[in-house]
């Protein structure tokens, strides 16, 4: 069975345009540096115990907090 110019013209197109979409529709995002935190947000003591390294939450803890 012999494919015929056209056919094969047509297929290479394809490819191309095919490729050719692939490349354009990707995206780049830019992110600058850390930006300001959520207001309300807080960190939870657990985590703001893995963050400094501690070995308990305790410290973090809002009711566990002695008053000055």
């Amino acid at each position: 069975m012999q494919t015929s110019k056209y056919t094969k013209i047509a297929v290479i197109t394809l490819v191309l345009l095919f490729l050719v979409l692939s490349v354009i529709s990707c995206s780049t995002h830019v992110h600058t540096g850390p930006g300001p935190a959520p207001t309300g947000k807080k960190v939870p003591p657990g985590q703001a115990k893995k963050m400094n390294g501690d070995k308990s939450a305790k410290a973090y803890a809002p009711g566990q907090q002695k008053k000055h």
